[in-house]
C-alpha cells in the first residue's frame, strides 16, 4: 500500500509540475528583474546619482538587453521543467531553470561576468572592424601608389619610345 502511495504521490507531483511549468516570457521576465536590480546596483556602486540622465542610461541599457534577449533566447521544454539559454560563440549558456511556475535565473557574479565578456567580445570585433578598415585602406593607399607607378613607368617608355623615333628620324635625315 506504501508504493501505490508514493507512486500517487510522484504522478500527482510530476502532474503538478508539467502544468507549472513557466513559458518563454515568464523567463524573460525574471531575467529582466534580475538585470534591472544588476544595473541598479551597478550604478549605485559607481556613485551615479539617481538623476534624468541616469535614468535614461538605465532605460537604454535595460531595453537593450531585453531586445536581445527576445531575439537569443531559446527554450528547451523538458515536460517537468524546462531552461532558457542563449548561444554565444557557439556554446549555449543555460540562463534561467523554471518549475513549479517559478523561475530561477543566473546570479548577479554570472551576470556580470558575461555582461563583462560580452562588452570584451564586442569591444574585440570593434576591434577587429577597425584594423579590417585600415588594412583595407593601406591596401587601397598601396594599389593607388602602385598604378600611378605603372602609369609614370609607361609615360616614361612612351617618352623614350618618342625620343628613340626622333632620333631615328634625324639620323634617316642625316643619313638621306
Amino acid at each position: 500500500m506504501k508504493k501505490v502511495l508514493w507512486l500517487v504521490a510522484v504522478l500527482l507531483v510530476a502532474v503538478l509540475m508539467t502544468q507549472t511549468v513557466p513559458d518563454k516570457s515568464a523567463h524573460k521576465a525574471a531575467m529582466m528583474k534580475a538585470v534591472k536590480e544588476y544595473v541598479d546596483e551597478e550604478a549605485g556602486n559607481r556613485g551615479l546619482n539617481d538623476n534624468i540622465l541616469t535614468d535614461i542610461g538605465k532605460g537604454v541599457i535595460n531595453k537593450t538587453i531585453e531586445t536581445a534577449l527576445s531575439a537569443k533566447l531559446k527554450v528547451k521544454n523538458y515536460y517537468l521543467w524546462n531552461t532558457t539559454y542563449v548561444r554565444i560563440k557557439g556554446e549555449e549558456q543555460l540562463l534561467s531553470v523554471g518549475l513549479f511556475g517559478h523561475v530561477f535565473t543566473f546570479d548577479k557574479e554570472m551576470l556580470r561576468e558575461k555582461l563583462e565578456e560580452a562588452l570584451r567580445e564586442k569591444e574585440e570585433a570593434t576591434n577587429e572592424k577597425a584594423e579590417a578598415r585600415q588594412s583595407a585602406r593601406e591596401l587601397k593607399k598601396l594599389q593607388r601608389a602602385e598604378k600611378k607607378r605603372l602609369r609614370q613607368l609607361r609615360r616614361e617608355e612612351r617618352r623614350k619610345e618618342r625620343a628613340a623615333r626622333r632620333q631615328a628620324r634625324r639620323e634617316a635625315r642625316e643619313n638621306g
